[in-house]
């Protein structure tokens, strides 16, 4: 398969849709916004083949565990659409990034689809199909995840933080670049936005790549919400200076035991959290929980490229999860970095889970466990 992948401007509504699946005269396209040349650009990606989705998904101009589920069931479909083979597309886009556990789920839900449907004797167009029904159903569930899972997580707020007016610090970006909706913790804070409870976003400009910054920052500003950007560092003198009212992360896999996996830097942030007596989300969907992975130590966590670390972004935007090279040295030469895309968090330092099945806390194991089955009961009847 060729990397097919091409560059258009894009006329981007409120909503902020960070994927759309088109089907223009020359055949399907999954069309990406391209995040990495946020905010400073809004264009986006037409990609044609998995090659191309995979190469986006590294790369970050997609991204975000809820949306990396739904991209990688898209990604399927367009192989299939486009008669490619599909289970080596499935290969490899379920390996693209390991630690977020809904691409892989995504990506097996379409493939499932389309292959009950060729074993059902369904030509390949009818299996095609299949593939993109269940990519669009997932979707679907997603946005309505997203609207439930906030409207959960501020009657959390509200019983944890009587009063309103809510101080919420937040860390990478969970709002609509990440999801078929308006996202998970960042759901939540713009709920607590639209009814006037929201005193003060605090926003991470999360180190290295700035997903805060040039993302959250980006889209607070679109909703005018208030919000204030610090350098992750600066966060434990927001703790001691009492302006903090809850701490608010979303999730990339969250283990049997209810160890969190997030954006490096969410782990420092629950340990302030637990010493200063703050409250520590968790908010994510039901498919980021994977009781198949026992606890914290069994989470694969993405080493990225250490370019990342000793090169800054250049002013074009180039080298924000591109190729080494496109960013300015800011280390010497030779110098190696440590760059885990993650963190994981124990789950005694986790006030609550909220899903869009609702709140587990405390979090355990066994209470994990029968959110997900209630989950899984209601989805079969």
């Amino acid at each position: 398969m060729a990397d097919q992948c091409t560059r258009g401007s894009a006329d981007i509504p409120d909503s902020i849709p960070a994927l759309r699946w088109e089907e223009p005269p020359e055949g399907p396209v999954l069309v990406l916004l391209d995040q990495t040349r946020l905010p400073g650009e809004e264009s986006e990606l037409a990609c044609t083949d998995a090659p191309a989705l995979v190469e986006a998904i590294r790369t970050l101009a997609v991204r975000g565990a809820p949306l990396l589920g739904i991209a990688g069931a898209y990604g399927v479909a367009l192989a299939a659409a486009r008669g490619f083979d599909v289970a080596d597309a499935a290969r490899m886009l379920a390996a693209a990034r390991p630690t977020a556990v809904n691409l892989a789920r995504g990506v097996r839900r379409a493939q499932e689809a389309h292959a009950a449907a060729a074993a059902a004797g369904g030509d390949e167009r009818t299996a095609a199909a299949a593939a993109l029904a269940a990519a669009q159903a997932l979707h679907r569930e997603d946005a309505e995840g997203s609207r439930r899972m906030a409207r959960e997580g501020l009657a959390l707020l509200d019983e944890l933080v009587p009063g309103g007016q809510h101080r919420l610090l937040t860390h990478c970006n969970t709002g609509a670049l990440v999801s078929g909706g308006e996202g998970t913790a960042f759901a939540v804070a713009l709920a607590a936005h639209r009814e006037g409870k929201l005193r003060r976003l605090w926003v991470d400009e999360t180190r290295p790549l700035l997903q805060g910054a040039r993302l959250t920052a980006y889209e607070a500003a679109r909703h005018g919400m208030p919000y204030t950007l610090l350098t992750d560092s600066a966060a434990g003198s927001l703790f001691a200076a009492g302006e903090v009212d809850a701490v608010l992360i979303g999730a990339d896999r969250i283990a049997a035991d209810g160890s969190v996996a997030n954006k490096v830097g969410s782990y420092p942030l629950a340990v302030l959290a637990r010493y200063h007596h703050v409250p520590f989300i968790v908010v994510a969907p039901v498919t980021t929980i994977d009781m198949d992975t026992p606890d914290g130590a069994a989470i694969e966590v993405e080493q990225r490229s250490g370019h990342e670390v000793t090169e800054a972004m250049s002013p074009s935007g180039r080298g924000v999860g591109g190729e080494a090279g496109g960013g300015v040295p800011i280390a010497p030469l030779g110098t190696q970095a440590y760059n885990p895309a993650f963190d994981v968090t124990p789950p005694e330092l986790v006030t609550a889970v909220v899903t869009e099945w609702g709140v587990v806390s405390p979090v355990t194991e066994g209470a994990l466990e029968q959110l997900c089955a209630r989950s899984r009961q209601v989805s079969m009847s």
